[in-house]
């Protein structure tokens, strides 16, 4: 079973899935879906086109140059087959994958560890660019708190209160139902 790879968005392409347009000159494309086909048809540079993988190769988003990609080249010399090379070609290809992936992880660190300064520049841009929205508030702050504490203590105080006239309603009910029952007898 060989994979191929979606002429436009680099992705691999299943047998039995996807398009093949062969054009006049013999060249085989191999499309993934309907979206890629349609987009090469629109003669669409799949480098300017966003989420396919030149895109992100030509914007320097994913690893463009490393020597595990000398693995994935077509190979259309025929071997004869060997139990034992063939066990040592899976165990190197997955070998291969892992040291593939944490290359990829280390470059996306380092990408990040960039964009994480950045990030904070054009943060630190936009509050001096809208500082007057956020000034009276900071001005205001002092007299803010200072009327969340006062209106707390308000809230305070009016409970306290309420409980008080509470008790105080409920001594002259007994002490009327009391009074109410010494007459009776």
């Amino acid at each position: 079973m060989r994979v191929a790879t979606c002429y436009f968005c680099s992705s691999p392409c299943y047998p039995g899935h996807g398009i093949t347009f062969i054009r006049n000159d013999s060249k085989q494309f191999r499309f993934c879906r309907s979206k890629c086909h349609r987009n090469f048809n629109k003669k669409r540079n799949p480098r300017k086109v966003a989420w396919t993988k030149a895109y992100r190769k030509t914007r320097g988003k994913e690893l463009a140059v490393d020597s595990t990609f000398e693995f994935e080249k077509r190979r259309n010399r025929p071997v004869k087959y060997d139990r034992h090379l063939v066990g040592k070609t899976i165990a190197a290809m997955k070998r291969v994958r892992e040291i593939k992936e944490t290359r990829e992880e280390r470059f996306f660190a380092n990408r990040m560890k960039d964009a994480k300064k950045v990030k904070k520049e054009q943060v630190r841009v936009e509050i001096e660019k809208s500082i007057e929205i956020l000034a009276p508030a900071v001005a205001n702050r002092e007299e803010v708190m200072r009327n969340v504490v006062v209106s707390a203590k308000e809230r305070i105080a009016a409970r306290k209160r309420q409980k008080e006239v509470g008790l105080v309603a409920k001594q002259r009910k007994a002490a009327a139902a009391g009074g109410d029952e010494m007459d009776e007898s």
